[in-house]
């Protein structure tokens, strides 16, 4: 009798440390995935200023038009933001910063006043970081420090254009620039083998004639003694590549060396169409192999097995145009042969003005599972030079929130959406409108700033917590209430979410049998409601009008 005891409590114990180890197994760990990535895209001066010992370099004092001089932002701006948590909090993935290399030293005046290069794209070296931004230190430091937070860094990559040419900026060799024609954009060759305006030499990618380097560089080289040591890296690369000194192999030596130095993971590509389609699958090549490269000599620093990322800025390409772009005279597919894993989506801000939420979802997700298929967008609706973004005048905050961040793809976050900073700024001409310092003031001590935050934050957070929001199969429940799901599978990782929009405040009643199992424990992601599935419904009682449903 001692022993049939002993075997029945042998048999219960054994039981229930099997059921013990069921509950406490841990939960596959959430993928990055480029795909439903949650980018904030930020200009490098106007976002935050971590060292005012910076803000003015190479005499840079000129008067400006308003806006178009240097503010102070820069890279350690940046990182402390990271540090505090700003981006954790809003839910963002990858920091897409603007161009940090060398800018001309001098002012030009466009029509719109004297600018300086504080946008980052008028390159004057491209091997050196402006010192406004500041230094390679401060570069590897917020790279450091993104990454511990699971945060993506991507740079700006500029390859058709030098900056424009002032008193300080000679014009670089006509070897190496076109300057005598200018843009007119009627065609495939009056895109790329031209100026894109004036004043903004052109440099020659299509050429495969050696040069030498540009006067003016070896002599600033020689000035801050380390020309021998640029030209000795400049010969094992083209030993190694045994691509000729041609314009455009220099200039992606010199944009990978940001890869290998300081193991950055992805480029958004400036200028897309201006340059011949086949730049663009050299510059993939050598990417990969400078990424590569990083892994192999930083084992330890390798945050996933994810590739580099390349997202291509063609400039009015919209996701109903598929894989391809039309120039008018001849279409050209940026995606295929390999070049980018994705395009910014010019389109989305009129779909979004235009379409219900469930067309606009569903148009999204029968593009990116059909012609896009293993391919990508980058969604936005406010931009640094998009003269007609969503909302200019922020009046639609939440509804930004919503259509950005819940939309199937890859949401692109412009800094200060996310507080309703102003895009309409009284005296600015042109871009400059779009171009204000961050509104930190109204972020701190704003209620209906912070407020908006929020919800930002809230809808931020569930995203990237949950690939399946931008990157999983969109499926509508119910029209009346607007509901839907999204579902995502990667190996061993499931995701499984409800979305919806436009409720009752109060109590809610939701059908999720569709998606959830008879007693499965879920939550709402905005409000923090638990809930536990009963007859295939749970009940969520909130104030807000959404609900962001996931398991517990």
């Amino acid at each position: 009798m001692k022993k049939l005891i002993l075997v029945i409590l042998t048999i219960t114990l054994a039981i229930s440390c099997n059921q013990e180890q069921k509950q406490e197994a841990p939960k596959p760990e959430t993928p990055f995935v480029w795909e439903g990535a949650n980018l904030y895209f930020l200009l490098t001066d106007r976002f935050n200023n971590g060292e005012t010992s910076n803000d003015v370099n190479f005499d840079r004092t000129r008067e400006t038009g308003k806006l178009r001089g240097f503010e102070g932002g820069d890279i350690k701006g940046i990182t402390q933001k990271i540090q505090e948590g700003y981006f954790t909090d809003l839910g963002i993935n990858a920091i897409w910063m603007t161009p940090i290399v060398e800018q001309i030293h001098g002012g030009t005046d466009e029509g719109t006043g004297v600018t300086y290069g504080f946008h980052g794209y008028w390159a004057k070296d491209w091997t050196k970081i402006d010192p406004n931004f500041g230094t390679e230190e401060d570069l590897k430091e917020l790279v450091k420090e993104a990454h511990a937070k699971g945060i993506r860094v991507v740079l700006d990559a500029v390859i058709n254009h030098t900056g424009p040419v002032t008193e300080k900026d000679p014009v670089w060799p006509e070897e190496w620039v076109r300057t005598d024609k200018q843009c007119t954009y009627d065609s495939y060759d009056n895109t790329i083998s031209c100026t894109l305006v004036a004043n903004l030499p052109d440099i020659k990618t299509e050429s495969n004639e050696n040069v030498e380097l540009p006067p003016q560089l070896v002599e600033k080289w020689k000035a801050e003694g380390r020309y021998d040591q640029e030209v000795k890296e400049l010969d094992a690369f083209f030993e190694r590549t045994g691509h000729p000194r041609a314009p455009r192999f220099y200039i992606m030596k010199w944009l990978t060396d940001y890869i290998t130095d300081f193991g950055i993971d992805g480029y958004r590509v400036d200028t897309v169409k201006h340059t011949e389609e086949y730049v663009w699958q050299e510059f993939k090549k050598e990417c990969d192999y400078a990424f590569e490269t990083y892994k192999k000599n930083n084992p330890d620093k390798v945050l996933d097995g994810n590739d580099f990322y390349l997202v291509g800025e063609v400039y009015n390409y919209g996701i109903s145009g598929g894989q391809w772009f039309d120039f008018g005279d001849r279409k050209v597919n940026y995606f295929n042969p390999p070049s980018f894993q994705s395009l910014i989506n010019f389109e989305f801000k009129w779909n979004s003005k235009e379409l219900s939420y469930e067309d606009a979802f569903k148009k999204y997700n029968d593009s990116l599972k059909g012609p896009l298929k293993g391919f990508g967008t980058l969604n936005y609706l406010s931009s640094h030079d998009d003269g007609s973004p969503f909302d200019a005048k922020r009046e639609k905050p939440y509804e930004t929130a919503n259509r950005l961040l819940l939309s199937p793809g890859t949401s692109q976050v412009y800094y200060g959406d996310e507080s309703a900073r102003s895009l309409v700024i009284e005296g600015t001409e042109g871009d400059a409108t779009l171009r204000s310092f961050m509104n930190w003031e109204a972020v701190n001590s704003d209620p209906k700033t912070k407020a908006v935050l929020t919800h930002w934050q809230k809808l931020g957070q569930f995203r990237t917590n949950h690939p399946a929001v931008g990157a999983g199969k969109h499926q509508m429940i119910t029209q009346e209430p607007y509901l839907f799901y999204r579902s995502y599978q990667q190996g061993d990782f499931k995701d499984l979410v409800i979305v919806g929009l436009d409720l009752p405040k109060g109590e809610k009643v939701i059908d999720v049998s569709k998606v959830f199992e008879e007693g499965d424990k879920l939550q709402d992601a905005y409000s923090g409601v638990k809930a536990t599935v009963e007859n295939g419904k749970i009940i969520i009682n909130s104030n807000a009008n959404i609900i962001l449903i996931e398991r517990q």
